[in-house]
């Protein structure tokens, strides 16, 4: 692939439960299969091996079609850090890099989500064609991000998710 850019989305979240069940509810297949990239209504994969090498998928049906995420474990310090690798192979090849990082509160948990995202660039894209990508790309990962994260706070505070897909 050609020049591409790269930011940073970085996103805080408390949730009023202990650091171990946040960071469970990140490798735990059945788990996974409910919040995501993915609802327990339309999954149809969540796999797993949560160790350094280990890699991970998941395989929403969305639409009439199949939706898949993959990557890789880097780094799984429990249950406090978390980094692993991030791709939908059937966009593109590009590899994105997600760190999660837990902190115990007093009440729960706080999460620091961090994703690097690159951003590919296409063939005589100007300076200001770029930005408008890079700013695009940003704001549309940190929305499916946030509806994520609202159904990861529901799912482990109530023990479910009230929006099934």
């Amino acid at each position: 692939m050609g020049n591409y850019s790269k930011t940073t989305l970085t996103m805080v979240r408390n949730i009023d439960v202990a650091p171990k069940n946040v960071f469970d509810a990140w490798i735990n297949p059945e788990i996974m299969r409910k919040w995501f990239f993915t609802l327990e209504g339309t999954n149809k994969v969540a796999y797993n091996s949560p160790q350094v090498g280990g890699t991970w998928e998941i395989v929403d049906h969305r639409d009439g079609k199949d939706y898949r995420a993959i990557g890789e474990y880097l780094e799984i310090d429990s249950p406090k850090k978390l980094v692993f690798t991030f791709k939908m192979p059937q966009f593109n090849d590009l590899e994105d890099t997600i760190t999660v990082e837990l902190k115990q509160l007093p009440q729960g948990s706080e999460m620091t989500f961090s994703q690097e995202i690159i951003v590919p660039h296409e063939e005589n894209w100007t300076a200001a064609d770029i930005e408008k990508a890079v700013k695009e790309h940003h704001d549309g990962t940190e929305q499916g991000w946030n509806y994520m994260f609202m159904g990861l706070k529901e799912l482990l505070e109530t023990g479910e998710i009230s929006y099934k897909g």
